[in-house]
């Protein structure tokens, strides 16, 4: 009886632990615009199961730096960060994100006209398709941000429920890919066309890294202009490994095709410019993370067969990678029609109309119902891996972890 008595405290502290995840668990979310509305899904899973959940290491990229800031920033639970990440993604509207009143963007269109007819001269300089005050304005509220600031990161940082956080920016100065990192004990990193900055994550960070290119305005940081993350980022898993990540999820938003769905053809007759600019940004945004964790995956398989001393210092790093099971584009055109009438008129001189796989609407479709099906989508997903993704969450073993 004695011997189960002393025993019970350290039982109750590896119970503890295991509902707490990996010490070194690190989560990335990619982008793809209205997309990142499926990441929630998986995190809904997620925290349904492990409501306690500790992610000491979280990075995001354009839309999914949203999604990164808010759970790096709440006071609760992850259950409870969760659910109000799922409130917020289940009501987000047009609106919400950027200005679609008739005014706006005539006005906007306008200024692209006499920039493109006139060479540029005499004109007030467009820095956007649309407006994005709004998404501005929704995300100081919903993050509870402080003259911009996220001070909920300062505080899980200190309370030690968070190690870093780190959001990706393209700085339109230099061409390089910056990631900005709040963190304790983190060092600032250089590559070949990337680097990291150590920083207070404000909401011009979120804003920067979301910057879809030529729609969204790009964003002033330390005295330099930055758009979309994704552009410059060739390496999406590089900031949480930077960090310390031992163990990562990450969550795509890209579907990968069968070999007959890929042989469909998407258009008939000449691409219109939505074809174009949506497998453009496919390309830049969605297929880097499924790049990169091929790399990831052939290195592991390399180092497995190496002695752990001759592997010069390169540690084992497991990788749990989640895409959509559908097409995100192709739905997104069942949802079209209920666009606000200016922007869908805008969206159909673009040809959304003509393609079979809208990827730019997807991109942009902040719609209430197309949002709501994309958590549903995740969350699925999610639930067909339960096994898998359990498995990865409650393995205490730190041997491979890098411990």
């Amino acid at each position: 009886m004695a011997k189960a008595t002393a025993l019970a405290p350290l039982l109750a502290v590896r119970k503890a632990s295991r509902s707490a995840g990996p010490p070194h668990l690190g989560l990335v979310m990619g982008g793809g615009g209205a997309r990142a509305a499926y990441q929630v899904g998986f995190l809904r899973f997620v925290a349904q199961r492990f409501p306690e959940l500790r992610v000491p290491y979280i990075t995001g990229v354009s839309a999914g730096a949203i999604n990164a800031a808010l759970l790096a920033s709440h006071h609760g639970t992850f259950l409870q960060a969760v659910q109000e990440l799922s409130h917020l993604w289940a009501n987000l509207t047009i609106p919400d994100v950027f200005r679609v009143d008739i005014r706006s963007l005539a006005a906007n269109g306008f200024r692209w006209a006499c920039q493109l007819g006139s060479g540029g001269i005499g004109h007030r300089q467009v820095r956007g398709l649309v407006d994005t005050t709004p998404m501005r304005s929704y995300l100081t509220e919903v993050l509870h941000a402080v003259d911009g600031e996220l001070t909920g990161v300062s505080s899980n940082l200190e309370n030690g429920r968070l190690k870093a956080v780190a959001l990706s920016t393209t700085s339109y100065t230099t061409g390089k890919s910056v990631t900005w990192v709040q963190g304790s004990e983190i060092h600032e990193w250089e590559r070949p066309q990337r680097e990291a900055r150590s920083t207070k994550i404000t909401v011009d960070h979120i804003m920067a890294s979301a910057a879809l290119p030529l729609v969204f305005p790009a964003i002033q940081l330390d005295n330099a202009w930055y758009g979309d993350g994704g552009m410059r980022l060739t390496a999406p898993l590089s900031p949480a490994l930077h960090l310390g990540a031992r163990r990562i999820i990450a969550v795509s938003t890209r579907y990968a095709p069968s070999p007959d769905a890929v042989e469909e053809d998407a258009i008939r007759g000449y691409p219109p410019p939505a074809q174009v600019v949506g497998m453009l940004l496919n390309s830049v945004f969605l297929d880097l993370l499924d790049n990169d964790a091929y790399r990831l995956e052939r290195l592991n398989g390399l180092l497995e067969r190496l002695p752990e001393a001759e592997r010069g210092g390169l540690r084992l790093v497991k990788l749990l990678t989640l895409r959509p099971s559908q097409d995100l584009g192709k739905l997104a055109s069942d949802f079209e029609a209920q666009l606000p009438k200016s922007f869908r008129f805008l969206t159909r001189g673009l040809g959304t109309k003509e393609t079979k796989s809208p990827d730019f609407l997807s991109l942009v479709l902040f719609q209430p119902d197309y949002l709501r099906l994309l958590i549903e989508i995740g969350e699925a997903d999610a639930t067909d891996r339960s096994d898998e993704i359990e498995e990865f969450l409650r393995s205490d073993d730190d041997s491979e972890d890098g411990s």
